[in-house]
Parts: C-alpha cells; sequence; structure tokens
C-alpha cells in the first residue's frame, strides 16, 4: 500500500496543478479524479515489469553471446556467425523465492533461450543452426521447474531441468575459459567427416566420440535438460550428492565434494545415469549406461588450473556388438592479471576417445559403433575478462581427427573468436 500511497499523492498533486491552469477541465474532472486512481494504478501495475510481488521474489539475468567460426574440413571452408548453441545461447534467467518458515523455501526458474543459430546444428550446407524447436531465429524453453528446499534437508525439484548426470564435469570449470572451451566438440557438431566412405555410409564429427543419441558428445552423454524429479541433498564439509529420475525411464545419482584446502581451490564429481527411453537409446528395449567423473583444481596465488574429465559409455540389448567407448578430457591454463580491465587467461586442451566413431548406413537404415575407432581433438586459445562490463572475449584454435578403420579421412579445423556479456 506504501507505493500505492506514494503514487496516489504525487498524481493528485499533479492533477490539482493541472486543475489550477484549465479551470474548465477542474470542474469537469471534478470529485472523480481520486475515486478512479486506485483503478488506474492497479491496471497500470498489472502491465508493468516488477521485482516480484510481496510474497515471492523475482530476479532476471542471463547473458548475450556471439562467435565468429571459421571451418576447415579438409575438402571446404567458410566463415559463419552464431551463437553458443543449446545450453549456452543467449538467454534470460528468471529466478523466484518465497519464504515459507525459517527453514523452508519455495522457488522457480525459468531459463527461455534465444536461438539465432544454433552452433550445433550447423554444417557445410547450413550456415544458420536450427534449435531444439527446429528453426534458427527462435526462442526454446531450457529449464522450466519448482522446488522446495530446506537448509536442513536438502531440495526436491520437479520439471525441466538438468538430471544429476548433466553438466558434471562442465559445472566444475570455474577458470573463467568454460565459455570458450569445454569437453563437447560443438563448434563442428553438425558437419559430416570427409573420407573415401562407403557408398551410403556417412559419419558427423558429434558422434566421431558419440553418445549414441543420448545428447552431449563427445563428452557430457545426457546433456540436455529432460522432465525429471530431482533431489540435492545439503552440503557437509564440502561434500553433497543428488539423484534424478525422469520419462520414460531415466535415472542418475552423483556426489560431488567442493572446497579450498589451502592456497587449492578443489571441485570434484562423479556421475552414474542409465536410460532405457527408446527415443533416446539406440537399440529397443536396450539400456544406455553412462559413467563420468571430473576433478578441477586452482592454485589461487598463481592462478594455474587445470580440468580433468573422464567418460564411459556402454549399453545392453546390443544387436550392433557396439563396443564400450572411453572419452578423456583436460584442460590447463594461467589466470594472468597483465591489465587493469580483468584477468587474462591462456589455456591448451586435448581430448581423446577409444572405440568412439559411429556411423550410420543409410541404405540398411544402420547405426554402428566402430570396434577400433577413436578420435581426439587439441587446442589453444586465450580468454581476457572485462570486469566493468561482466564480459568474457576469446580467440581459439582447435584441431580434430578421427581415425575409422578401413576409411582414410580428413582433419577439421576451426578458429573461433567470440564474447558473452552477463546481465
Amino acid at each position: 500500500m506504501k507505493n500505492k500511497a506514494y503514487i496516489a499523492v504525487a498524481s493528485c498533486v499533479a492533477l490539482l496543478g493541472f486543475a489550477g491552469s484549465t479551470s474548465t477541465q477542474a470542474a469537469d474532472l471534478g470529485g472523480n479524479c481520486c475515486a478512479d486512481l486506485e483503478e488506474r494504478i492497479a491496471e497500470l501495475e498489472a502491465t508493468a515489469a516488477r521485482k516480484g510481488n510481496r510474497k515471492v521474489s523475482l530476479t532476471i539475468s542471463g547473458w548475450v553471446a556471439e562467435q565468429v567460426v571459421h571451418w576447415d574440413d579438409g575438402v571446404e571452408s567458410n566463415t559463419y556467425i552464431t551463437g553458443l548453441g543449446t545450453a549456452f545461447a543467449s538467454n534470460f534467467h528468471i529466478v523466484g523465492e518465497a519464504k515459507i518458515s525459517n527453514d523452508v523455501k519455495a522457488g522457480y526458474v525459468l531459463h527461455i533461450e534465444a536461438i539465432d543459430s544454433d552452433v550445433y546444428s550447423t554444417n557445410a550446407n547450413r550456415a544458420d543452426g536450427p534449435g531444439l524447436t527446429g528453426s534458427p531465429n527462435s526462442t526454446q524453453v531450457l529449464y522450466s521447474y519448482w522446488y522446495l528446499k530446506s537448509d536442513s534437508l536438502g531440495q526436491v525439484s520437479v520439471g525441466k531441468m538438468s538430471q544429476a548426470d548433466d553438466n558434471v564435469v562442465v559445472s566444475l570449470d570455474s577458470s573463467g575459459t568454460l565459455a570458450a572451451a569445454y569437453w563437447v566438440g560443438y563448434d563442428v557438431f553438425g558437419f559430416n567427416v570427409r573420407g573415401n566412405f562407403a557408398p551410403g555410409v556417412s559419419l558427423s564429427w558429434g558422434n566421431a566420440s558419440s553418445c549414441r543419441g543420448w545428447g552431449g558428445g563427445p563428452g557430457d552423454c545426457d546433456g540436455l535438460p529432460r522432465n525429471v524429479v530431482r533431489y540435492d541433498t545439503p552440503a557437509i564439509a564440502g561434500f553433497s550428492a543428488a539423484a534424478s529420475w525422469g520419462e520414460d525411464d531415466e535415472w542418475a545419482v552423483l556426489g560431488r565434494y567442493n572446497n579450498t584446502i589451502g592456497n587449492v581451490k578443489i571441485a570434484a564429481a562423479v556421475s552414474y545415469g542409465e536410460t532405457n527411453d527408446q527415443n533416446i537409446a539406440q537399440t529397443e528395449g536396450g539400456t544406455l549406461k553412462y559413467t563420468q567423473a571430473g576433478l578441477y583444481l586452482q592454485h589461487m596465488p598463481s592462478g594455474i588450473f587445470g580440468i580433468g574429465g573422464y567418460g564411459h559409455l556402454d549399453q545392453t540389448v546390443n544387436p550392433m556388438n557396439n563396443p564400450a567407448t572411453d572419452t578423456w578430457y583436460f584442460k590447463g591454463g594461467v589466470r594472468l592479471n597483465l591489465t587493469p580491465i580483468g584477468a587474462t587467461i591462456p589455456y591448451g586442451e586435448y581430448l581423446g576417445a577409444n572405440n568412439s566413431a559411429m556411423i550410420t548406413d543409410s541404405i540398411t537404415e544402420t547405426s554402428q559403433v566402430l570396434k577400433g575407432s577413436s578420435t581426439s581433438w587439441w587446442g589453444v586459445g586465450v580468454v581476457q575478462e572485462i570486469d566493468a562490463a561482466a564480459m568474457s572475449v576469446w580467440l581459439r584454435y582447435r584441431d580434430h581427427s578421427v581415425d575409422v578403420p578401413g576409411v582414410e579421412t580428413k582433419d577439421m579445423t576451426t578458429v573461433v573468436g567470440g564474447a558473452m556479456i552477463n546481465f
């Protein structure tokens, strides 16, 4: 009521002043001026952006991120302008929370992405990649869920969100280089590998270390938010855990550790997940099983950091005799204070995977992970933080290669310059 009282007083003062200069209009307004004011204020409040209501808060944040990608697949080269792809695209993030008791809160999260061109689905024949909705220049819902949180008992969440084994290794990285580089080959994901494949046979770079339809790749399989019920424990001495179940059917568990010991920041996680959803798994009645683990270390005084990730993917009901796939990743660098505008962060990275390439045969309409196949990439880059603008700017180079038994393949390289500004 206090805000309404202020508005009412100010409005009446303005109207009285207006009446003093135009007596005829004042006579017309009569005694209905302030009688109608309350209704008008309520109408304005209903159409204005506000910071929550009197019970539930509202906080809006997000970022805008775009990049210039120059690619060379060994046969053709070109330059595209894209976003960072689903889960890292430009977005606005809405969070609200209300206090139920001294220990319990209720809240919600709504995360909407703006897809101009999704880098995951660009390829040699498509410069503007569609997002999850199937078209570029669209919006899509990444997260939409509510939660109940107790400081002593943990948090229960229901809706579309990250399952317990989503972003396990990615979320450990606090080096400042995450937007520029992590263990998913997103810049080349939708491109086909060039090589002398048999007629009807093809291999995309996204399947050079395949998650077999589960999402993500080469790392972070089960890497897209889904409709799940999730429970997160409170943190005790740096340790915490999470578990999730979702349709149709998928479940995962997670253990985490975050702490600073002396001058060293430590973040570690291990997870295990399964799905038998036929829309995800490659075999009817089969189950995909994914284990991943990661460790992040940073020496705070010097700024030296390193992150490592490991993933192991296997399946049951395996008519194509697909071998298990192992993927590993390392990124190391240093946060340097070379300028007053923010940290300068050079880094290098390497990813490798064995028994990893999943080819597709359009003639037999089958897909198969090839035993003896392998893939790797290495890259270097630098990120410049601009503290005054909550912004990061980066430049990086990556060289991708894949080995397929009996096939001569060409490497693919990318040079990328981009930026992300937070709000």
